[in-house]
Parts: structure tokens; sequence; C-alpha cells
């Protein structure tokens, strides 16, 4: 019985060992014959019992590593099925799929990312000439806007900021040089929207859209030559100002069912006959619509009469329009949330374009989807997580110095624990969003187009822009809420929702977007399995689908064993510091391919429709990512020591986050008996992760309360002004003369406290205590300015009685002149 016993666990390690390093088919026939004759050898086998393993044995052997058995058997049977099951994929979600590059995703997808490999990747730099542009003319374009005269009185920019914003090349940041633009990096790109963005909403977006997706980017990529050379230039130098329409009132989210239609037809153009079409379109929310004079639109192209031969339905299709053009209505505007950027509808009905107006001309009629696909990979890692990252880096500035310079109870209040925990959120989610920013940054500028990627980068880093916005919002409590000249969060706070709207709604990108793509794309075998099908190709099929098996049954083992020791032990890079942070991560990528498999093996293309488990995978994925940008982060940032309880805290946030989404996944598994066995080997000890300490929470507040090394890289980037006459000028001054003030105040209250100060008022106490010489003249002055700057800070805006309602008579007036003409 003890033989049998030994035996029996032998054999389970040798199976949990072989599956744990994925083994080849050879190796497992090997090793398992091996084991056979040394049970028969051994007498443990004989007989019938023997006779029969030893027949099992061979079978699988024949079929495991002969392939015409094996695909005749077994690969062929299931390629019919499995092309029976495949779901049908439309042309729109073919090229969405198809868009971009996979890049570090592939590896936490992998169960085994290379950490090294990510290390390894060069970090994000600027150029000197970048450096100098971001020195001089944005923070000149940053010291000219006012966001309250902006926002308040003239819902746009000034016309010398908007000259200004033309002159100096910021519409041109992405157009090559040998057409005249500044032909930025992505990395500095993100850079200068960044710096607007801690300044003025409406002037970042206005400068962040014509470098985003829209006729600059497609142009550069797609356009016809003579396109190229007459446009780009142009936009270059601001004298044409670009949109894109894309989101119609009945296509938003669902963009690829546009009910914009163009037909191909020849009619009279210039005085000839011209083969064109003719476009009907409504679209809404066109950033730049009502000021612009080119206009990208995306429509759907027909052909019923075969001009351009071959199929009636061409599909998705961009254009290039100017809005003078005859029958083009452009001009009006939303208002969205009081943001001051131009937005607004356009539209038009049966209004002939030629050919040549095609982007790219027309052999890329029917190519619209897959250009924006392609460019948006790239633009939506850019832009928004830019004003994300601004209003982290600014709320922690901001939060921070009030925190220092606002006191109750004789205490700063960011000495409160209930305020502690609001800064820690606010300086742990911008050092994860910084991270996630630049990594990604320097992902495009080695020529990467990550989708997947940009659409985490694009949900999560605004998710996160919004708590901690809303964090900042109640540690100012008043300040925050009275809008002025003086409140430099109100507009922050109020268009908040409208990053979280634009480019991807963020409930359709964490349900539907983030896993649906990254599941395929990413996965090492399943797009390979979809091709095989789509080829038919059998031989293709055998080796994804056994590679795919094989590569599951190994992370069941990895998870089940990196559970057991919490990952201890796997490679990880030569950091103490941070050694067991890339060792948890690996255990949770192996639990994650492992839930992602399982997943798409036991609910097939129903998945799709299982939105909060596709949700909350697509959360695991992305919060491995966040936290591998971080690592990456620390260690190209020279590993600074005192960065440490942004770094720590980040990734005990995330670390927890995974565990609540893994658990959450197996909780709402449909399948409770496959749910019995992933809890097993996902947590075979339990839910062990916590959240951060309060003593982590103290740390990362205590550092955004005070000046330092740390917070300086923590809050670099932003517009900071020097002069006090400004109201961030001012902020940050009064942090310092605080601070300053403190040992004064100190030497005060010591004084107090013995009885040689008797006067009442802090004024007369300061004034005799320089008296008394226990403080000085000079620092009598420098507590009188801490307390002149401190009550500066700390007051609100107010207006007369009838406040508004001049602007309400006036535009009334304006209004009914214009009725008038």
């Amino acid at each position: 019985m003890l033989t049998l016993i030994l035996t029996i666990v032998v054999a389970i390690a040798l199976v949990w060992i072989l599956a744990y390093h994925a083994a080849s088919a050879l190796v497992w026939t090997v090793v398992a014959g091996i084991g056979l004759i040394g049970l028969t050898a051994g007498g443990v086998l004989g007989g019938a019992a023997a006779g029969i393993l030893w027949f099992a044995f061979l079978a699988i052997a024949v079929v495991a590593n002969l392939k015409a058995v094996r695909q005749g058997l077994l690969s062929g049977p299931i390629f019919k099925v499995y092309k029976k099951l495949l779901p049908q994929m439309s042309q729109t979600e073919r090229e969405a799929l198809e868009a971009g590059t996979v890049w570090w995703d592939g590896d936490l997808f992998s169960g085994k990312p290379d950490w090294p490999k990510l290390l390894d990747y060069p970090a994000a730099k600027l150029t000197a000439e970048e450096q100098a542009f971001i020195d001089g003319p944005t923070n000149e374009l940053c010291a000219l806007v006012d966001e309250w005269q902006v926002t308040h009185e003239l819902n746009d920019l000034p016309p010398h900021v908007w000259q200004f914003i033309k002159d100096k090349g910021f519409l041109g940041m992405i157009i090559p040089k040998e057409y005249g633009g500044l032909g930025f990096s992505a990395y500095a790109h993100s850079q200068v929207v960044m710096k607007i963005s801690t300044r003025s909403g409406t002037a970042a977006v206005s400068v962040m859209v014509p470098n985003s997706l829209g006729p600059g980017e497609l142009l550069m990529h797609y356009g016809t030559p003579d396109q190229k050379n007459y446009y780009l230039p142009r936009l270059a130098k601001g004298l044409e100002i670009p949109c894109f329409a894309l989101t119609a009132p009945d296509a938003g989210s669902d963009a690829a069912s546009m009910p914009d239609v163009g037909i191909v037809c020849k009619q009279m153009w210039e005085g000839k006959e011209t083969l064109g079409m003719r476009v009907t379109w409504e679209k809404r929310y066109i950033t730049l619509g009502p000021v612009a004079t080119i206009l990208g639109l995306a429509f759907k192209c027909f052909d019923p009469d075969k001009l351009l031969g071959g199929d009636t339905d061409l599909g998705i299709t961009c254009a290039l329009i100017p809005t003078s053009h005859k029958g083009v209505n452009i001009g009006r505007r939303h208002f969205p949330l009081n943001a001051a950027f131009m937005n607004g509808p356009n539209s038009g009905k049966d209004v002939f374009i030629p050919m040549d107006w095609i982007i790219g001309g027309q052999p890329m009629v029917g190519q619209g989807w897959r250009m924006l696909m392609e460019c948006l990979a790239a633009g939506r890692s850019i832009s928004l997580p830019a004003q994300s990252i601004a209003a982290g880096k600014f709320a922690s500035m901001a939060t921070g110095a009030y925190s220092r310079v606002r006191q109750q109870f004789k205490t700063p209040i960011g000495k409160f624990e209930g305020i502690e925990e609001a800064l820690a959120r606010i300086g742990g989610y911008t050092y994860l969003m910084d991270a996630c920013r630049t990594v990604t940054a320097g992902a495009l500028d080695m020529g990467e187009k990550p989708s997947v990627l940009s659409a985490i980068s694009k949900y999560h880093m605004t998710e996160r822009m919004r708590i901690v916005i809303n964090d900042a919002m109640d540690v100012h409590g008043g300040k925050g809420i009275c809008m002025g000249p003086n409140n430099y969060l109100g507009r922050a706070y109020q268009q908040t929702p409208i990053a979280i709207t634009v480019e991807g709604a963020n409930i359709l990108t964490r349900s539907l977007i983030i896993f649906g793509q990254g599941a395929i794309r990413c996965h090492p075998w399943v797009l390979k399995e979809m091709k095989a099908a789509q080829n038919d190709s059998l031989d293709e099929f055998d080796h994804a689908f056994w590679s795919h098996i094989k590569f599951t049954v190994s992370n069941a083992a990895r998870s089940m064993w990196t559970g057991i020791t919490g990952g201890r032990g796997l490679p990880s890079p030569a950091c103490e510091d941070t050694k067991r942070y890339y060792q948890q991560l690996t255990r949770f990528s192996t639990a994650f391919a492992l839930l992602a498999d399982t997943s798409m093996f036991v609910i097939g293309g129903s998945l799709k429709r299982k939105e909060k488990l596709s949700a909350r995978l697509g959360d695991v994925l992305s919060l491995l990512y966040l936290s591998s940008a971080a690592l990456k982060f620390y260690d190209q940032r020279g590993r600074q020591k005192d960065e440490l309880p942004l770094l720590r805290w980040a990734l005990y946030d995330s670390a927890f986050k995974i565990q609540v989404a893994l658990d959450g996944i197996i909780e709402n598994f449909p399948s409770r008996a496959v749910a019995f066995v992933l809890r097993r080997l996902v947590f075979p000890r339990g839910l062990t992760l916590i959240q951060p300490s309060d003593q982590m929470g103290h740390e990362v507040a205590d550092l955004l309360i005070q000046p330092s090394a740390a917070r300086n890289r923590l809050i670099s980037g932003i517009y900071l002004p020097k002069d006090e006459n400004d109201v961030i000028g001012k902020l940050e001054a009064a942090m310092h003369a605080v601070i300053a003030a403190e040992p004064i105040e100190a030497k005060v209250k010591a004084a107090k406290k013995a009885g040689r100060i008797t006067t009442h008022g802090a004024d007369a106490q300061f004034e005799e205590a320089m008296k008394l010489s226990v403080i000085t003249e000079t620092e009598l002055a420098l507590w009188k300015r801490a307390r002149v700057l401190q009550h500066e800070v700390i007051m609100v805006d107010d207006f007369d009685k009838h406040f508004g309602r001049q602007q309400q008579l006036e535009s009334a007036a304006w209004q009914q002149a214009a009725a008038a003409d």
C-alpha cells in the first residue's frame, strides 16, 4: 500500500512539473514511458492492468506525436466544430481587431512576463528642441490664458491667444518638419498638452485635437502626395483649422452603424463631368467644428451603378471637405458642461464632392474604418491621458499646498487622517498615471501602435482623474465650490465627464473593448486559431489549438503553485526594493491567463455578452499594465528611494484591486463546478492581499504637503508661475511661507505657555514676542507674510448681487439685433 501511495504521489508530482514547464508531447511521452517501464519492472503493475495501461499509453503516444494521426482523429473533427461555433465577424469588427500592434500587453497575456525586456525598452525623452518649446512657447501660452475670462466672459479663447497658437506651430506638432510642422515625438506632444491642461482646458483641447485623430494624422498616413503637399503645410501654419466628424445622433459608441451615406455618381464640377459622390450626413459633438475651415468626414459609401466596378456596398470612407463648400452646414456650437472649447454639429444633404477629396484618393474608398482604427490606436494614448495626468499633477500640487496652508483646530488640515486618505489617493494615482502615460508614449515613439493599451490608458487614466479631482474638491471644501477667478479646481471638476465620454465612452471601453479586443489580439494563440479557420488550414489550426491547450494546462499548474507561494522564488529583476512586486505581478499574470482561457473555452462566443465578466477580466489586464508601467517608471528614473511611498501605495492598491477582480470573476462564473476548481487554482490560500495601510497613506500624504525632491518630480511638467499675483503662484508661495513660519510660531507658543506673553490676539502677541526678543524683526516679517498669503489663499470670490444679469441682458440684445439683420 505504501508503495502504491508513493507511486501516486510521484506521478502527480511529475504531471504537475511537466504541466508547469509546458513540456512538449514528446517529453510527456518519454517520461510516461519511463514511468511505466519502472512500474512494470518493479512489479507494481502486472497482468491485465499493465496491459491496459500500456495499450492506452501507446495509443495516446501515437496520437500525440504523429501529426497525421492526430489531425485525423482529433484536430480535424475539432476544427469542423470550431468553424461552426466561431461567431461571424463583420468587416468593421475585423478591422478594429487587426488595428495597431501588440506590445507589452502580449507578455501580460502570456502568464510569464519578460521583465528584463520591459526594463530594457528605451525611456521616453525630450530632445533639446522639444524641451525648448515647452520652456518657451508653451509657458508663454499658459501665461497668456486667463481661464476665468475664457470660460465665463468670452466662452472662447481670445483672438490673440488663437493667433499665438497658430503662429508658434501648436496645431502642427505631429506634422513632419518637411511639411512645415514641428515633427515632435509622442512624448513631447504629451508633455505640451499636459502643461497647457494645468492652465486651461480650453486651450489644451484646442491644441490637442488637431494633433490627435483627425485630418492631419490621416493625411500623414494615407493622403495622396498632392493632398499632403497642399494641406499639411497649411495645417502646420494654422492657415487651416481642422475638425473630424465621426459621431452622429444615432451612432455614438456604435460609430460603425453611422447612417451617413455617400453615393458614387458623376456630376458637373468646375465645368466638366466629374466622378465623385453625393454625401448626406448629420454629425454631433465635433470639436473645433464651429471654427473649422476643413472638415474631415466619415460616411458609408455605396456604388449602386457600379461606376467604380465591384461591390455596391464599399464601406466607411473618409473625405476632406472645405467648410466653405456649398451645402456644408456648420458653425453652430454645443456647450458641454460650460467648457469653452469649440464643439458643435454639422450636416449636409446631397453635397457633391469630387473623388480626389477622398483621403488617399479613389484607392482608399471603403478603407475609412481601418484608417480610423489604426490612427485611434496611437492618438487615444496621448491626448486624454495627458489631460488626466495634468489633473493629477495639478491636484497633487494644489491640494497638498492648500492642505498645509489651511488650518483648523490650530493644525494644518493635511495632518488629519481623514484628509490623509484623500491625499494618499491623489498622490498614489498621480504616480500611477504618470507612469502609464510616460511608458505608453515611449512605446509610441518606438513605432508601436498599441490599440489595447491605448484603451486601457484612456479608461483608467480618465477614471483616476475623476477620483483625484473629486478628492481635491473634498479637501478644498468651500474654496472649491465657489466659482470665480480664484477658483482653480471648479472647471476641472465640472468638465471631467467630457473626458470620460469622448473617444470611446468609459462604460463601453471597460465592458467590451479592453478584454474583448485584448483576448484576441494579445493572446498568443487565439488569433492564430481564428486565422486558421479563416484560411481553412488544418495544419495551422492543429499547431495553434494544441499549443493553446498546453498553454492553458501550464498556467493552471503555475497558478496554483504561485498562489501557494505568493510568487516567491519566481525570477525578477535584481532590485530588493521591488522584487516582490515583480513576483506578485507574475503570479497574477498567470492567474489572468488561466481565467481568460477558461472563460473562452467554457463560455465561448457568448463571452462578449457577459459584459460584467469581460469588464473584470479587462480590469485585471489593465491593472497588470498600470503596475508594470509603475515599476518601469521607477526603474528608469533611477530608483529614487524617496519615491518608494508613492510606488508602494500604487502597487498595493492595484494588487488588491486585481485580487477583487479575480475573485469577482470566479464568484460570478456561469459554471459553478468550473468556478470551484478555479478558486482552488487561483486562490489556494484564500484572499491574502490587503489595501494600502494607513501608514503607507500617511507617507504619501506627508510627501504632498511639504517641499521635497520627490514632490517636485511628482508635479514636474505643470505650469507653476512664480508670480504671487497669480492664484497658483500665490498658493505655492503660501505653502513655503507657512512652513517657514512654523518654527517662529512654536517660539511664540512656548513663550505664551511660559507666561511671558500676556497680550491677546495673534498680531499683538507676535509684536510683543519681538519686543521681548523671543523672535527677531525678520522673523516677525516672515510670520506676517505667511499670515497674509494664508488669508488670501483661503478666501473665495464674491460678486455684486446682480452678477450675471448684465450678461443675460447683453445676450438678449445681441440675439434681437441678429434676428433683425
